[in-house]
């Protein structure tokens, strides 16, 4: 196909050739010191043709030769790169291999090469790349003093490269991961302050921050941590869902006080505060420290809906409202009727109801609940034993002495059995 186009080509220029020089009869002469010389004007022509192309040649093959020790370096210069972008190759590969030594060689001798060139030592990204490798290389070889050394020569030379600058985020990262597995929290949170904010809110920046704040012991940073993460995808949800109520947990079994607990309970998240069992946690602890009143409140909401809640929530509920019993007002009477069918299927929900009504003086009530809850074998063995001695101090009330000597004996079983089962 390209010869018959190069034929084509070539009968084209000659049919215009032809027309355009055949019927040509001019003539050029050329006078010199005497002589006179006369042409045709075609072949004039062709030789000027020539002249101008032969000039040509020799202008080009002067300036490839001027220029042969310039093309030469240029030569070497790429050769070294070449090299340089080879051992980093190889330096990434052997990392990956886990052959961390031969890394940190390799990205040593791509540093190595490029240094020794003044051509290639501007290029600042390439250079940090390297060390970023012998960095983590070191890190598995747990040689701290030499890895920080090249991470903060990392960060110098990534400083240096045009925004945005992937190679100092990567450094950033890299060096408070390697203050995690130092456990050093404060270190690790410094690095990820300094970098920017959409790259704060990156997965793996985020994982980061996570398990830093954890380990610095700040619940509350790790719980909006963990909330982002879980917006960003970064769990699935039942993950998600568990790692945000243990880091809620953990937030209010920090607090010392009832002020300080009110100020965590409000800061949570509208969707935390609706938690059964972080409700039964945050009202628990609210009734240790001395506020079973506005325990009772926090119970309130969800109390109402507790016959449609699982038995684990609703044994939660129960339990929290067990420690909160003190000083427990007649508003909460129409409450605990509500719930008695629940009771009927829930042991730790009946003794809790049995107990309430039992600090309300309902003693007919009282005893049915109790006696549910003592023989009920779904129940605890601590749980049956509240439940027996409960019923004792009741009937020692009524002035009934042997049936209290019953109660309580089998009260003391239970206390006597626990140790023996654990």
């Amino acid at each position: 196909m390209h010869g018959i186009v190069w034929l084509l080509l070539l009968a084209v220029a000659a049919v215009v050739g032809a027309t355009a020089l055949g019927g040509n009869d001019g003539l050029v002469t050329l006078f010199w010191m005497g002589w006179r010389v006369d042409f045709s004007l075609n072949l004039f022509l062709l030789g000027l043709l020539v002249l101008i192309l032969a000039v040509y040649s020799l202008v080009r093959g002067l300036d490839g030769l001027l220029n042969l020790p310039e093309r030469a370096r240029r030569w070497r210069v790429a050769q070294r790169d070449r090299l340089a972008q080879a051992a980093l190759r190889e330096g990434l590969a052997l990392y990956m291999a886990g052959r961390y030594t031969r890394a940190h060689k390799a990205c040593q001798r791509a540093i190595a090469i490029q240094a020794d060139t003044p051509e290639l030592a501007l290029d600042a990204e390439f250079t940090a790349l390297a060390h970023l490798m012998s960095a983590g290389s070191l890190h598995r070889l747990q040689d701290r003093k030499r890895r920080d050394e090249h991470l903060q020569r990392a960060l110098e030379l990534a400083q240096l490269t045009r925004k945005p600058r992937p190679t100092e985020e990567g450094a950033r990262l890299l060096a408070a991961e390697c203050a995690l597995e130092d456990h050093d929290a404060p270190r690790a949170l410094r690095d990820l302050a300094e970098l920017a904010p959409g790259v704060a809110r990156r997965t793996q920046a985020l994982r980061l921050k996570l398990q830093a704040t954890r380990l610095a012991r700040q619940p509350m940073e790790a719980l909006r941590t963990a909330r982002l993460l879980a917006k960003h995808q970064g769990f699935t949800a039942g993950a998600a869902e568990g790692l945000l109520r243990s880091l809620a947990t953990e937030a209010l079994s920090a607090a010392r006080d009832a002020d300080q607990l009110r100020t965590l309970w409000q800061s949570l998240d509208v969707s935390d505060r609706r938690d059964p069992l972080l409700v039964a946690q945050a009202a628990r602890r609210m009734a240790l420290l001395g506020a079973p009143q506005e325990a009772r409140q926090w119970l309130a909401p969800l109390w109402d809906q507790i016959s449609k809640l699982t038995v684990e929530h609703a044994s939660a509920l129960a339990d929290a409202l067990r420690h909160a019993l003190d000083g427990l007002d007649a508003e909460w009477l129409p409450r605990l009727d509500a719930s008695s069918q629940a009771a009927l299927r829930n042991p730790h929900l009946a003794l809790t109801l049995g107990l309430a009504l039992a600090e309300r003086q309902l003693w007919g009530k009282a005893r049915g609940m109790l006696l549910s809850a003592a023989n009920d074998l779904d129940l605890d063995a601590q749980g049956r034993r509240l439940a027996w001695a409960r019923l004792g101090q009741m009937a020692e009330q009524e002035q009934r002495q042997d049936e209290a000597a019953r109660f309580f004996r089998l009260a003391a079983l239970l206390e006597e059995a626990q140790p023996r089962r654990a």
